[in-house]
């Protein structure tokens, strides 16, 4: 259900995807469907903490440790495979934008992946020796959010060359001078 539920999110939005349509693709009833799920929130934040724990999110390759962070931050911004799907922007600001009530569960979940994000950066500028690592996080990821949602609104799967090259300059600026 859930795997049903991500691609048509996907695809058409959470808002324009309608529970029958997630139990047509699925394929379970509706019944079963509403049993799980006993409401669309309820779907959207068990897709949402799904998506999170699989791995596929921008923010898993900042716990690799076979990684140096400093290359880990700048794999933010990297070119998505060839295979993956069209750009589609973040699915957490997106889930944001069609819940935009602060104390729903879809926006509180999509925000606590948001801070997560910040605090994994962070905690990398902070290993590397950064003087302001949370400010530094604040603005590495608001460049990946702004270079994902470039890449939806224009097409575009290279969204993140200009993004990266900016990252860059905030890494040397922040960090200290390695000589």
């Amino acid at each position: 259900m859930l795997a049903a539920a991500a691609r048509l999110f996907a695809t058409h939005g959470i808002n324009a995807t309608g529970m029958e349509q997630v139990a047509e693709e699925a394929p379970v009833s509706k019944r079963t469907l509403y049993v799980r799920f006993r409401t669309k929130s309820d779907l959207v934040v068990a897709y949402l903490q799904d998506l999170a724990s699989s791995g596929a999110t921008l923010d898993s390759v900042l716990t690799r440790e076979d990684i140096p962070p400093r290359e880990r931050i700048l794999r933010l911004f990297d070119q998505p495979a060839p295979e993956q799907a069209p750009a589609r922007g973040c699915p957490f600001i997106d889930a944001a934008a069609e819940f935009p009530d602060p104390e729903s569960a879809v926006h509180s979940c999509a925000r606590e992946q948001k801070l997560r994000m910040v605090q994994l950066v962070a905690a990398l500028a902070t290993d590397m020796g950064c003087r302001q690592p949370v400010a530094l996080a604040e603005q590495l990821v608001t460049l990946a959010d702004g270079a994902a949602s470039r890449a939806m609104v224009l097409g575009d799967a290279d969204h993140g060359r200009h993004a990266r090259a900016a990252a860059e300059v905030l890494l040397k600026h922040a960090l200290p001078d390695p000589n």
